[in-house]
């Protein structure tokens, strides 16, 4: 539970806010520390937010600290608990994944970049009550085989490796769901069949820069 942790954690928390992200006091992230997790507390405004307000919760559900953690700290901790290769989780009630959240309705694979979330679309969880166990259950349930989904009637939220993984996730659902949600004001977008989407998941396992063997001169 290093100072530097707490304080990266609290940058990322203001940033939710700057980039627009999120609004006021709502959303939480957190991240995967030996014995449980770094988690941001219940309702307090991130321009106040200080290293020592961070949370750390135990895998158990007990925790320590100043403040109380976020009241969405059971999604966290299952997150965790069901997901190893998880290091980082990111929720917030951005604006245009809240919208199609409201809505009910998921992101289809109408653009080859829904495929980052880990599958040919972006699942909406069910409703229930923030904070509630039956909350967290629809989220894992709507996270099966994705690093993304969104929160029917509440937000979104996405998983990554890091802490900073998850954020940029987010930003990408978020642009995906601004996209979407303009296509819809004009008519239904077409949509990619399975097979090309199933085929960009394949190039994203060797996307991205490569460590090149140096060249030997004769």
């Amino acid at each position: 539970m290093s100072a530097a942790g707490r304080e990266a954690l609290v940058a990322l928390a203001r940033r939710m806010n700057v980039t627009g992200l999120n609004q006021g006091t709502s959303g939480n992230l957190s991240e995967r520390v030996e014995g449980g997790f770094l988690l941001t507390p219940s309702g307090l405004d991130y321009d106040t937010l200080a290293p020592e307000d961070i949370v750390f919760m135990r895998e158990d559900g007990t925790w320590e600290g100043r403040r109380e953690p976020s009241s969405e700290w059971r999604i966290h901790r299952d997150v965790y608990a069901t997901r190893p290769e998880v290091g980082g989780v990111f929720h917030a009630h951005s604006m245009f994944s809240t919208s199609l959240a409201c809505l009910r309705r998921p992101i289809p694979g109408f653009h080859y970049m829904v495929t980052r979330a880990g599958g040919v679309d972006i699942r909406c969880a069910d409703y229930a009550t923030f904070g509630s166990e039956e909350l967290s259950r629809h989220v894992l349930r709507a996270l099966e085989g994705r690093r993304a989904c969104l929160m029917a009637n509440h937000g979104m939220l996405a998983v990554g490796e890091s802490l900073s993984s998850a954020f940029k996730l987010a930003v990408e659902v978020e642009t995906l769901a601004a996209m979407y949600w303009r296509a819809l004001q004009v008519g239904e977008p077409v949509l990619l069949d399975e097979a090309e989407l199933f085929r960009v998941l394949e190039k994203w396992k060797t996307y991205g820069q490569t460590e090149k063997p140096p060249k030997h001169e004769e």
